[in-house]
């Protein structure tokens, strides 16, 4: 059992650092098409970073016993996952997005080629020695074609959804108060990249949420919910495009949200790439048809640029509802919202 202890007072004196915001999904990403991977995880995590001697008085604590104060990083310590990022970012340097991931403690070694899988994990085994880093083995894979990582399936051909979260939303009940709704959105968002139109799918949850006196599961809830959980059941395999390949974008907007798919085509089918969509919040409810379109692009364009390490040179065609953009084909205009997006 691990002893976790709060440090108020040093807390409240520190700056709050953030992990990169897009450490999980450009390095989930960066696994396609690898022929050989290693899941490994940190042993004692933080505890192996050692603190000078002279803050270990920083984060001291009294027991029964006495005073005592820690050697190395606790847990527990607001800035703890920042620094373990900071320091595996500065080590593993020359190996990131080449053949390494590190996400805190979570490691993955990637090979393009069989052949090299070997020497890369040599390559990394030195660094681990030279600074005294060790692994856990009962949490580590070595030398597979697919595993679990950063709660993604990853595998040569592309992404799946873990199956555990996909289980977990399909065994819960219907919610009966507002943190069990919370939970289900949480859950939901997870997986959203996966989910075509998951924010209009979610809807009826978000209304229920907005209602923070009362809460209500209505009846349009309850059908979204069992809509959602026969949606899970036969999620896509999210592939990657290859260079230079030319990929389709398609836009749906309605009233209260719009959504997007990036897709390839290969050997007459359409593969997912990726699903992003959107709540209209405010005055974006009121954007009009050619608005709202040009706002999903836009988000789409940004999750895009999260990944765009991998994708970068790819090449991008556009496609959108005819109907809806009939009327700037006729009359020629396009709002000022619009040419400022």
């Amino acid at each position: 059992m691990e002893n976790v202890h709060r440090f108020l007072g040093l807390e409240q004196s520190m700056p709050q650092r953030f992990l990169p915001a897009t450490t999980n999904r450009s390095a989930v990403d960066s696994t396609f098409g690898c022929k050989l991977l290693s899941m490994m995880d940190a042993s004692q995590g933080y505890h192996q970073i050692m603190l000078a001697l002279e803050d270990r008085k920083k984060v001291s604590f009294i027991t029964s016993e006495g005073t005592f104060c820690y050697v190395a990083m606790p847990f527990g310590l607001k800035n703890a996952g920042a620094i373990y990022q900071r320091l595996v970012d500065k080590i593993f340097r020359p190996q990131i997005s080449k053949n390494l991931e590190v996400c805190v403690d979570d490691m993955l070694v990637k090979s393009k080629k069989a052949e090299e899988h070997v020497k890369d994990l040599e390559e990394t085994f030195s660094v681990l020695r030279k600074y005294k880093l060790k692994l856990n083995p009962a949490k580590c894979t070595f030398g597979v074609q697919g595993g679990r990582f950063l709660g993604f399936m990853v595998t040569q051909r592309g992404i799946e959804a873990n199956p555990l979260k996909i289980k977990t939303i399909i065994d819960m009940k219907a919610p009966t108060c507002l943190t069990e709704a919370q939970r289900l959105t949480g859950r939901i968002a997870a997986l959203s990249r996966f989910i075509s139109k998951s924010a209009e799918k979610s809807l009826p949850f978000f209304k229920t949420l907005r209602k923070a006196k009362t809460f209500e599961w209505s009846t349009p809830c309850q059908h979204a919910f069992e809509e959602l959980k026969a949606n899970l059941a036969r999620l896509p395999l999210l592939v990657k495009p290859s260079l230079r390949e030319t990929l389709y974008l398609y836009l749906s907007v309605t009233p209260q949200a719009v959504s997007s798919i990036l897709i390839r085509e290969e050997e007459g089918k359409q593969l997912p790439l990726y699903y992003v969509s959107k709540v209209l919040n405010g005055a974006e409810g009121r954007y009009t048809p050619i608005e709202k379109m040009a706002l999903a692009l836009v988000v789409k364009v940004a999750s895009i640029l999260l990944v765009s390490s991998c994708w970068s040179q790819d090449q991008y065609s556009t496609k959108v509802d005819v109907g809806q953009t009939r009327h700037l084909r006729t009359t020629g205009e396009i709002g000022s919202r619009v040419e400022r997006i």
